[in-house]
């Protein structure tokens, strides 16, 4: 377990929320402090750029803490969460390309679709997402900092 992170905030809309509960049962298991920022319910629809909303409102004054979205496609909330300066969220299907994104390009939300993925498979991303670190070289800070 990371313990450079605060805290995981996860969020999903109505087709994500059944994986969201799972990957909030298995991180705490493991010792992560979740935070569910909802929804609980697949029958309740909730629309993708609100959930992504409250992800970054819940992440903008914690540089330590890490996100987990989900929608059915990922995308969506992907390139919602994205619109926010403070936040590099990624969709990744496999737990190598969590690693990538985290160490290439110092991704703070992972992105999943639940429509697309095997749920172990999205807990090995996630503890992939966590664990992983940033390669903090000059060139990639550099990067980084002209998108935030």
């Amino acid at each position: 377990m990371n313990k450079n992170i605060s805290k995981v905030y996860i969020a999903a809309d109505h087709r994500g929320a059944g994986l969201k509960l799972y990957l909030i049962e298995m991180l705490s298991t493991v010792g992560y402090g979740v935070v569910n920022l909802g929804v609980d319910d697949p029958n309740t629809s909730a629309d993708y750029p609100d959930i992504a909303a409250t992800l970054a409102a819940a992440m903008l004054d914690d540089k330590h803490a890490r996100g987990i979205i989900i929608c059915g496609t990922g995308a969506g909330v992907m390139i919602a969460a994205n619109r926010y300066r403070h936040i590099r969220a990624s969709r990744c299907n496999t737990p190598s390309q969590a690693h990538d994104d985290r160490f290439h390009d110092d991704i703070n939300v992972l992105a999943l679709a639940a429509d697309d993925i095997d749920i172990e498979v999205a807990f090995l991303c996630a503890q992939t997402f966590l664990e992983s670190p940033f390669d903090a070289i000059e060139r990639r800070i550099r990067r980084i900092e002209k998108i935030s």
